[in-house]
């Protein structure tokens, strides 16, 4: 195995967002509580400790609802001893948090996973007196089927077809069956490709919805590292979120705060999400509409309910699992019921996480550590050995594919594509022109100055006829290039994003996720790239 390091700069999907924040740009100092470096957990762990103290019953439900949750998990004894440690409060959680993608979605998961993974355990190494804890938090209340309801096997989309309504936690499995003969056909009969249909099958087939379904397969890649998952989607720990709750039907607290943040923005850069009125859903099995606030009537969108203010007040003390938090509120839930220290989650995450800090602190809830997850491009040694007979860097491949293919047309041709010297000449020509034009009338200098503008333009016309007609000549060189970086890099993407952890699993097997978790760090702020034996 082969470990090289980019710059996120030099991996160029980023933003410039994510970029600036990860060297501390002094812009967003005002957006994020402290910086994801190893000593500013101590303040941070202190802060907490001060707030969830100040709940004396949080530990005892956030562990009851756990148990609860895991009560028909087996062979979960580690996330269990996790789960018990939560009533200590010198234990934390690092917490990621995802969709309910039909087999994990694109590989980042897998990586999010394991950032939380790996950085409790740089915790307990830097502070032993305290026990830090991994956390999935599974987005079971969401209700977009539509971005969950595939994964991507070497490239061909794996699509569960139904019919989905309400939040996708409560889903059934049913026509997942289908899905896995689908999946199956596509997979080989190679020992890891048998372990996958395992797992698939296991995971949705003998499990009646979709949160039972992703917890068990979160558990069988993660359990034996303590992973604890945790369902928000639960009538107790909502109860803990009754203050808030309440806050925001009365007041809108989320939208003012979180507006205020955005008129303060920094302009170079763009706001991630923009808050509604009111920041709640209404939920119940196939349900989950906005709750909006007109003529003096609480109203669920697309249906006849409707509440007064007492009305909706009675209903939430009853009822709390009803009210589900969007993606403005879920922060502050998990905030709440959790003693957490730290967020891990990709780009687009902290992007929306930079805009509540602001309304953390009017709820007095300690605003997390913002840290980035993992990201890694994965290639077989093979891909590595063709990658260097091409004479192409690592780096090279995270170009655009027009970029690549002129930098190595320039980089490899016989012929200097480059008139930089004939264009000076030619400018050094028209000064002498010049000095003529300034002893005569306006006319002819403009005259000079259009002719100096065409025949500049006409070197660099030619200059791309010379790259066009190099090109043609390195075909051949080209497309070999092309074909690896499309490999590397389906849809002019990252592979994280597009690629489900099978497509890698089948070549590496189990192997694969020791692997990772012994080469991510997650405070080392750069991509990686791991060179595998294939």
């Amino acid at each position: 195995m082969i470990l090289n390091k980019l710059t996120y700069p030099d991996a160029k999907y980023f933003s410039s967002l994510m970029e600036d924040y990860l060297v501390e740009k002094d812009v967003l100092r005002n957006l994020y509580h402290r910086f994801p470096r190893l000593e500013s957990f101590q303040d941070q762990i202190k802060e907490k400790q001060v707030e969830f103290n100040l709940k004396p019953k949080a530990r005892h439900i956030l562990v009851q609802s756990l148990l609860n949750q895991y009560s028909e998990l087996n062979s979960a004894q580690d996330s269990l001893n996790n789960i018990n440690l939560l009533k200590d409060e010198k234990t934390f959680t690092i917490t990621t948090g995802h969709q309910l993608n039909l087999f994990t979605g694109p590989l980042y998961f897998i990586y999010k996973i394991i950032s939380v993974i790996n950085l409790c355990k740089q915790l307990k190494v830097a502070y032993p007196s305290y026990n830090f804890v991994p956390v999935y938090w599974m987005a079971t209340e969401d209700h977009d089927f539509e971005e969950i309801q595939y994964f991507k096997f070497h490239g061909k989309k794996v699509l569960w077809n139904k019919e989905a309504k309400g939040g996708v936690g409560r889903l059934n499995t049913n026509g997942l069956k289908d899905v896995l003969k689908i999946f199956k056909s596509q997979l080989g009969s190679s020992i890891n490709a048998q372990e996958i249909v395992e797992l698939f099958q296991t995971a949705y087939i003998e499990h009646d919805n979709l949160a039972n379904a992703t917890r068990f397969l979160a558990h069988q890649l993660f359990g034996s590292d303590g992973l604890v998952i945790i369902d928000g989607d639960d009538r107790e720990l909502k109860r803990l979120m009754l203050p808030h709750f309440k806050d925001e039907l009365l007041h809108q607290t989320s939208y003012h705060h979180v507006s205020n943040s955005i008129q303060q923005w920094p302009v170079d850069y763009k706001v991630q999400v923009s808050p509604r009125e009111i920041n709640l859903f209404y939920l119940k099995d196939d349900l989950r509409e906005r709750i909006v606030f007109e003529n003096n009537q609480f109203k669920v969108l697309e249906t006849e309910i409707s509440f007064s203010e007492k009305e909706v007040l009675t209903e939430l003390e009853k009822f709390p699992e009803r009210f589900s938090p969007n993606v403005i509120m879920r922060p502050l839930y998990q905030e709440t019921i959790l003693p957490n220290l730290c967020y891990i989650g990709g780009g687009g995450e902290m992007a929306y996480w930079l805009e509540l800090k602001q309304y953390f602190n009017s709820q007095d809830i300690t605003f997390p550590i913002l840290l980035m997850r993992n990201s890694a491009l994965i290639m077989s040694n093979k891909e590595y050995d063709k990658i260097q007979k091409l004479d192409l860097e690592i780096k090279d491949l995270f170009l655009k594919d027009y970029q690549l293919e002129e930098k190595l047309t320039r980089q490899l041709s016989e012929i200097e594509i480059d008139f930089s010297t004939q264009k000076e000449h030619l400018k050094n020509q028209f000064k002498e022109l010049y000095i003529i034009a300034q002893q005569t009338d306006h006319s002819f200098f403009g005259a000079v100055a259009a002719q100096e503008r065409k025949q500049i333009k006409g070197l660099e016309h030619l200059e791309k006829r010379l790259l066009k007609a190099q090109k043609r000549k390195l075909k051949d060189y080209l497309e070999r290039a092309s074909t690896v970086q499309q490999h590397l890099f389906p849809n002019s993407s990252l592979q994280e994003r597009q690629e489900n952890f099978s497509s890698l699993y089948v070549e590496y097997g189990a192997n694969l996720i020791k692997i990772l978790r012994d080469n991510l760090d997650p405070l080392d702020f750069r991509f990686s790239v791991i060179i595998l034996d294939s």
